[in-house]
């Protein structure tokens, strides 16, 4: 599933490109994108709208319309939001093709298609069809994103924020990182990749973290996070960026999808537990698995 870095690349890509430019029409291809507006609806209130910016709340996209709306736009777990332009339109495969090296699935996977008034299109493309769409007054946003947690590239992510989400937590520490309302953006790949670097173990307890667990994890969180936007995103499966390019961050996982392979630090097997329903790698040489607090210190 993309993640906060392969969302704020495809942010930062597309955020220039779009910004200024006025959308023609707007094709919703499938129903469950915008569900439960009308997809001729749901087009018709934005087409002629124009673009004022491109933006991210946590694992969303927020593009920016005049009359001081914003279509917010989820990924999930297979979606692309790619733009398109010249041949590509006409013919993936001419040219540079959308999905490098293999190709397009995009006549099959096209969810949405924005029109845009430099002839250029920009395409939502989701194979799962999980991905989801959605127009909101800019008013009514913070109400919406009220439950969604810090940024964790923001200044409001400090080690005492950390430290307060965590105090008492009896859920593992990667739980506690995939939990939206506290930290917002944190996925699957990055939660292992942060705590690999804070050197701590997937199931301590967050609230046995002490202050300086608490320092380390902070920057472990922003670290990890900070090198998958500079590789692009992780392209495991189907994530694109916005020029329907592979990230590279995949080749440079520290334990993410490691089994069995050597710890870049110690050398010894990297191991694979399900925590939270989810597949969590870590070195059990390296990362350490903390003591549960005295039970009156502890609340659920």
């Amino acid at each position: 599933m993309p993640e906060l870095p392969e969302v704020e690349t495809v942010c930062r890509q597309l955020e220039p490109e779009l910004a200024g430019r006025r959308i023609v029409a707007l094709e919703v291809l499938d129903e469950r994108w915008c569900r439960p507006a009308a997809p001729a609806g749901f087009g018709g209130a934005i087409a002629g709208a124009t673009i004022e910016g491109l933006g991210r709340r946590g694992k969303y996209l927020l593009l920016g319309l005049d009359g001081a709306r914003t279509l917010v736009m989820h990924l999930r777990m297979t979606g692309n939001l790619v733009l398109v332009e010249g041949d590509e339109k006409r013919d993936p495969s001419a040219g540079r093709r959308l999905y490098e090296g293999e190709r397009s699935a995009s006549a099959r996977h096209l969810r949405a298609r924005f029109t845009l008034d430099d002839g250029r299109e920009l395409w939502f493309t989701d194979p799962r069809r999980f991905g989801e769409a959605f127009l909101i007054d800019d008013a009514a946003l913070g109400a919406r994103f009220a439950k969604l947690g810090v940024e964790p590239l923001s200044g409001a992510f400090t080690v005492e924020a950390l430290g307060e989400m965590a105090a008492g937590r009896t859920a593992p520490l990667k739980s506690f990182l995939l939990d939206q309302s506290g930290i917002a953006g944190v996925g699957n790949i990055y939660a292992d990749e942060a705590l690999f670097r804070a050197r701590l173990h997937p199931l301590s307890p967050a609230g046995s973290m002490r202050p300086e667990h608490q320092e380390a994890l902070r920057d472990a969180v922003v670290a990890a996070l900070e090198a998958g936007i500079d590789g692009g995103g992780a392209s495991i499966d189907d994530y694109r960026d916005g020029r329907g390019e592979k990230g590279t961050m995949q080749d440079k996982f520290l334990v993410h999808t490691r089994e069995g392979e050597p710890c870049p630090e110690c050398g010894g097997p990297i191991s694979r537990i399900v925590v939270s329903g989810r597949s969590s790698y870590y070195c059990p040489g390296c990362q350490v698995r903390l003591r549960r607090r005295p039970k009156a210190q502890r609340r659920q």
